[in-house]
């Protein structure tokens, strides 16, 4: 499994092209390569709980990513170390640049 966090460089080559969104998760099960399941994360929605494979036969187990992503947040502190006033490079777009701005209020 893949989690693409980043805002810039060079995604995987696929065979379609992806949708619009910032972020995505990539799962690539071992059994199915080279396909791969895709999930846009987008910024106005909650990361969903995404399934992590194991090996045959057990069944995949869940992962909440977006808490273990607010969990890792709140204990580095990142609260006090990111300046959220500066600008995401790559950009955001208008509308989601606007959301970002009212919900940090």
């Amino acid at each position: 499994m893949g989690i693409d966090l980043l805002r810039a460089g060079a995604r995987p080559p696929l065979a379609t092209p992806l949708p619009e969104a910032p972020y995505f998760v990539f799962l690539s099960r071992g059994n199915r390569r080279p396909r791969v399941e895709i999930w846009p994360l987008k910024i106005r929605e909650p990361i969903p709980i995404l399934p992590v494979p194991l090996a045959d036969p057990d069944p995949d187990v869940p992962l909440d990513l977006g808490r273990a992503i607010r969990t890792i947040y709140d204990r580095a502190g990142y609260d006090l170390r990111i300046d959220y006033r500066q600008s995401l490079t790559p950009g955001l777009s208008a509308d989601e640049e606007a959301w970002v701005k009212a919900h940090l209020r």
